[in-house]
Order: structure tokens, then sequence, then C-alpha cells
């Protein structure tokens, strides 16, 4: 007997802060149409002191747009710009540090030229140095400080500066626990289309955390994370699919959704698509299906769908029919402490 009762309905939300920095790659969008005779009129005006062209052949030789690459000689343009306080030069010089790309990596270095550049209002430089007072990443840690260049970047609409804000908010990080507030940034953020946002606006209305309960609410920011590719918002809206929350019922979406996040490898997913094969719903039954997407959970470690793999052996359904196979996957999933397995393996020896 598969156990289909097993299913999980377990919804996890994602209130981990991308602590990822904002590189300024885009901020240069000339350089990859210069000509030679642009490239040295930029050098020239870099060459007086023109703090932009220094910034700009800084940029250029950092990419290796119409110039050989070199990090040295970004960071020699960078710094003389910086030096005279443009502020994207700083920004890109403290991204130098905080690679190493051209100096000796320097989390310290990096802070400073963040903080210069941030002071001035520059928006991904205020993001990044939130990062840093986040992560205590050469400063002292301090939510406190990361939640106020958070919240200065996210005033100028800047996504993920808006959604580590939400984040913040709903976990009480440097600021009163405010779901109010976390849902007000998150939604900032996910109708710029940031897809970790729609995933935990969508959490939020589901469990209904500060705000009344509405599935509705729920499935379309899930339905827009989970277009996106979002994994776990293509399993919980399967799920919601599958149970019937919120609107009609519907086993071919649930299918849908399941397979795209099996797909990604989706251990929880793979198991269920598997036994929507296995039972024929919302899509044509299929036991070899099923044993496929058993077999990947099951290789995954997943104990259901080992017990259930171990079924399928010992009935050959959709394999042929093996009491070695059965037995090794009841074992995998008995050693476990799968009750079910155990229990088969115990009738399997009288």
């Amino acid at each position: 007997m598969l156990s289909t009762s097993n299913k999980s309905t377990f919804f996890v939300i994602n209130l981990l802060l991308s602590l990822s920095l904002i590189t300024p790659n885009s901020l240069f969008a000339e350089s990859s149409i210069m000509t030679e005779s642009k490239n040295t009129d930029l050098q020239r005006l870099a060459e007086q002191g023109f703090s932009p062209a220094q910034y700009n052949l800084g940029f250029m030789y950092e990419h290796g747009e119409g110039i050989p690459q070199s990090y040295t000689e970004a960071v020699k343009w960078y710094r003389l710009s910086a030096m005279q306080g443009y502020p994207d030069a700083q920004l890109s010089l403290g991204v130098m540090y905080e690679k190493g790309h051209g100096v000796p990596q320097s989390d310290m270095d990096a802070v400073h030229w963040f903080q210069k550049a941030a002071e001035q209002g520059h928006t991904i430089a205020q993001y990044n140095l939130g990062i840093m007072y986040k992560s205590g990443r050469g400063i002292s840690q301090s939510y406190t400080q990361a939640f106020q260049w958070f919240q200065k970047a996210a005033e100028q609409g800047l996504a993920i500066a808006q959604f580590n804000l939400g984040v913040m908010y709903d976990n009480g990080e440097g600021v009163s626990q405010s779901y109010e507030q976390a849902i007000k940034y998150y939604q900032k953020a996910a109708e710029q289309g940031l897809v970790d946002a729609q995933y935990n606006l969508a959490n939020i209305y589901e469990n209904g955390d500060g705000v009344p309960q509405s599935y509705t609410e729920a499935i379309q920011w899930y339905r827009q994370a989970a277009e996106q590719g979002h994994i776990q918002a293509q399993y919980n809206l399967a799920l919601i699919y599958e149970y019937g929350h919120g609107e009609t019922q519907s086993d071919t979406e649930a299918v849908k959704w399941y397979r795209q996040a099996a797909e990604q490898g989706d251990i929880q997913a793979q198991y269920n698509l598997a036994i929507m094969y296995a039972n024929g719903r919302g899509i044509p039954q299929s036991d070899t299906e099923a044993v496929k997407w058993f077999q990947k959970a099951a290789e995954y470690g997943l104990a259901e769908a080992q017990y259930d793999l171990g079924v399928m052996y010992l009935d050959g359904r959709g394999v042929t029919q093996s009491d070695t196979e059965a037995v090794k996957w009841f074992q995998k999933s008995a050693d476990q402490g799968y009750k079910k397995a155990q229990n088969a393996l115990e009738f399997l020896e009288n």
C-alpha cells in the first residue's frame, strides 16, 4: 500500500536576507559602443582629472570593454575618481576591495568606500553598506545600522533593499517587529517583480500573519513567484490546488506545479508527483512514471519515497518484480525510523 497519507503540507517561509552585494556593472551603458577615437578622448579627459571620465575608463578596464581587461588599471582610475568624490567610482572601488580584484581583499576598505558613496545618497552603496552591517563584515555587526541603510535605499525604490527591510520588520531585527510594515515593504518589492518578496508576501497572506488570511492573495503572489521559477512557491501552489484551498480544487494544476518544482530538484515535489502518477490524479495513471519520481526522491533520502519504491518493487508495478530491491529500499527507509518500512521488513522476514 502506497503511503499517500504522508504527503507533506508544510509551508516554509523564506525569511533570510539576501546577503549578496550589488555590483555596478550596468552603471556605464555606453562603453560597448566606444570607438577608438572616443577611447582616446576619454583617456585624455581622465588624465586631465575629469572624474566621470576616470570612472568610465576604470569601468572599461574592469570589464575589458574596448580595451585590454586589467583590474589593476581599473582600480587606479576608480581611485582617482573616487578621491574626487565621484560616488559611482567610490562604489566600484568598494566592490573591488570586497572582491579582491586588483587590490588585496579588504572588507574594511570596502566599507570605507561604500560609506562615502552612501553618504552622498548612492542607492546601491547604501544597500551594500547595509549588507556589511548586517553580516558584520569590515565593521561591527549592527542590525540597527543595517536597517537604517536599507531604509535609505528602500526609500529610493531599490527592490532588494525593500525586501530586506521587510525581512527585518518581519523578524524584528534592528526595529520593533511589525507585520504591517513587513507587508508594506514586501509589497513594494513584489510589485517590482522581486521573486523572494512575492513568495514571502504570499506566505504571509496564506498564514494570516498580521493580515486577514486570504488564499486569493496568497495564490496571486505564489503564482507570480512560481512563474519566475521559485521552487517553494511552485510547491506551495501545487498543494493549494491539490487540497482546494481558496479556489476550485484542481489535480491538473497541482500536477503542473509539482512537476515544475520536481524538475528543479525539490524532493517533496518529486514524491508528490509520483503519488499523483500512481493514483492517476490530474494525469493519466502510470506506474512507470511513478517509479521514476519515487526513485529520484528516494535517492535523495526521503523515507516515504524509499518505502513506496520498495512497495513498487515488491508488487512489480512499473518495474520488474524484485524482493531484493524491495528489501533494499525498505531497509533504507526503516533505518530512518519510518514505521511502515519497519513493519514491511518484519512481515517479509516472517
